[in-house]
């Protein structure tokens, strides 16, 4: 749903550049138009260079809004909200599939160069045991991985502390009624409520992270080593 919803959006978008080209943004186009010219100025150019940046924005694009209006529909308790999809490690997981595969296929020869035989570092640690390779070999598996947990770990901890704040009117309920009804009035909700609208911020800066590190894979795997 959240595809649909994400297609229905942006070629909307795409159809109203087309139609007022050269014209003040309306609408949803004024609405989404600084969080794309984000994406592009502070998270592309910045990270992969202002020559090269545009092969990768369709994808960064993608996966920001992807992540962002996940996370928010995640925080929706009602339909078509309410499913947890980046607090699922094997979502998140695919996503940073994606973007090891980019960065692996995107890597230039001083890339691979760098990962091999690192200039610049004592040859006792890459001979007779290639240390250093080894340290470089794993690296490249542990920067998805980390991408990875990032967004699972931060996005299931959000859920998981309104859950537990929620849960404690349940267990002192089944203590008293009275309890449970003035642990929910006093405590539990005004702390779900601070802790929901904490969600939203969260959400932003999961989808900003995530894009930002996949756009600095994607400079250093292009980054011409002189």
């Amino acid at each position: 749903m959240s595809c649909i919803l994400l297609i229905l959006i942006f070629t909307s978008i795409a159809r109203a550049y087309r139609k007022r080209e050269g014209q003040a943004p309306k609408g949803m186009q004024s609405l989404l138009e600084p969080i794309i010219i984000f994406v592009r100025d502070d998270i592309a150019k910045s990270s992969i260079g202002e020559k090269k940046y545009e092969r990768y924005m369709p994808f960064l694009l993608t996966i920001f809004f992807f992540i962002f209006l996940n996370n928010l529909m995640g925080l929706i308790p009602f339909f078509p909200g309410g499913a947890n999809v980046t607090g699922n490690i094997a979502v998140t997981g695919v996503m940073a599939i994606f973007t090891f595969l980019i960065t692996t296929f995107s890597g230039n020869r001083g890339y691979w160069q760098h990962i091999v035989n690192a200039p610049g570092v004592p040859w006792w640690l890459k001979f007779p045991i290639p240390l250093m390779p080894i340290v470089e070999i794993v690296g490249i598996f542990t920067k998805p991985f980390v991408l990875m947990v990032r967004l699972f770990a931060n996005i299931t901890a959000g859920h998981t502390i309104i859950l537990g704040f929620i849960s404690l009117i349940f267990i002192f309920g089944n203590i008293n009624s009275f309890l449970g009804l003035g642990i929910g009035i006093g405590f539990s909700i005004p702390f779900a409520v601070f802790m929901s609208l904490l969600e939203l911020l969260v959400a932003f800066i999961q989808a900003y992270v995530f894009t930002l590190l996949s756009a600095l894979y994607f400079g250093m795997a292009i980054e011409e080593h002189h």
